[in-house]
């Protein structure tokens, strides 16, 4: 059970913020992002006894004024017409919505909204500090832009976020994404902005999308030196990934000095996930977190504020990664290998794929890589451009 769950006058440990109405987020039956994962992480957690109803805090829906931190009003507008059938396909396009990637879906503005506001509930939490750290899965959708939806993502809560941390609190915030496909749209939401700090890992868009987060793009104008990318090369492996994550957020932490940390979780970089092309596997979600924490206690006072993101093996790979990140969260450790015989058995029966019983991967999940070598030698090549500019200050 995490600490400090109960009474809040208390300052809790960490928060899990979650309803079932985030499941309302839902584009088709068939879509690849399927909020059904926050149902199996939140069901594997209660089953291990990892969470209580005292740590879960309810999203509130986030007002018109609090997207317009980060989104048009006319883009707003089409999204609340689009909700209610009252646009056609032509007059959306441009909008981004109505497409293959985020299609038109009853009450999507409300079902989006209520995404940023379990977000808006994470930063209130943490830099109200009625807890150290607040957990959001429903949030993550980091390639929405301000006129724009894409990629799945119709408002951006995480780009919500860090501008209502900016302007209610004041804070320096360092933002880190780990999911497969470039942050983008948080990226461009503060490329000028000196006190927001952006890195993102991921692979590299000569093969997926955006197609952005060259090591290159490093800010402009007075935000310039606070972008930092690390594209990483197809079928990288647990090792390099996580050399260059760890290399990379320890060293752009100290020099940014943030005030408080953002994550998003995203869990598309495991060799299971079917959009992507990285050879993750649970090695890497059980150390991400675990440096975030680490950094957030040594830069922030403990101030941590996770989401969630991308992930769209939600069998086998989701449940277990952002299970870990909320046990990270807490302190504590796994109760043994196999996960609770009871959560295996109610969804193997539904899951279209065999589950993994363990909380870490198989040793022979995938053939050998014949070019790791060269892939990792690659990817050092990337981390040495990406972290020139503040090596050589």
């Amino acid at each position: 059970m995490a600490k400090h769950a109960g009474n809040d006058n208390i300052k809790k440990h960490a928060v899990y913020v979650y309803s079932e109405d985030q499941l309302g987020y839902k584009f088709s039956d068939t879509h690849p992002f399927n909020q059904k994962r926050l149902t199996l992480t939140t069901d594997l957690l209660r089953k291990m006894n990892a969470l209580s109803d005292g740590d879960i805090v309810p999203p509130r829906i986030a007002t018109d004024e609090e997207l317009y931190l980060a989104h048009d009003a006319r883009y707003i507008d089409m999204v609340k017409k689009a909700s209610k059938g009252l646009v056609t396909a032509s007059q959306t396009e441009s909008f981004g919505i109505g497409t293959d990637d985020t299609p038109i879906f009853p009450n999507m503005h409300e079902a989006s909204a209520r995404l940023v506001g379990g977000t808006l509930t994470a930063v209130e939490y943490v830099m109200e500090n009625k807890a150290s750290h607040a957990l959001n899965l429903g949030g993550g959708l980091h390639h929405g832009f301000r006129g724009r939806a894409s990629g799945f993502c119709v408002y951006n809560d995480s780009s919500v976020a860090i501008k209502y941390i900016q302007d209610k609190y004041n804070a320096r915030v360092l933002y880190i994404d780990t999911d497969a496909h470039h942050g983008d749209g948080v990226q461009w939401s503060f490329y000028e902005d000196p006190n927001v700090c952006t890195i993102s890992i991921h692979e590299t868009g000569r093969y997926l999308f955006p197609g952005t987060g060259n090591v290159s793009e490093r800010g402009s104008g007075q935000g310039y030196g606070t972008s930092f990318n690390l594209p990483i090369d197809a079928f990288t492996e647990d090792d390099s990934f996580l050399e260059l994550y760890t290399t990379a957020f320890r060293e752009i932490a100290a020099f940014f000095k943030p005030d408080v940390i953002i994550s998003q979780n995203g869990a598309d970089a495991h060799y299971f996930d079917p959009l992507t092309h990285l050879y993750g596997t649970m090695k890497i979600y059980k150390e991400i977190p675990k440096l975030a924490h680490q950094l957030a206690h040594e830069f922030c006072d403990g101030k941590w504020i996770a989401v969630g993101g991308g992930g769209y093996d939600i069998w086998r790979v989701v449940p277990r990664a952002w299970s870990l990140l909320w046990m990270e969260m807490n302190d504590m450790e796994l109760p043994q290998d196999s996960l609770p015989s009871e959560w295996l058995e109610q969804w193997e029966k539904e899951s279209p794929v065999p589950l993994i019983p363990t909380w870490m991967d198989p040793d022979n999940l995938y053939e050998a890589i014949p070019r790791k070598a060269e892939i990792t030698e690659k990817n050092k090549q990337v981390l040495d451009k990406a972290l020139y500019s503040i090596r050589n200050n």
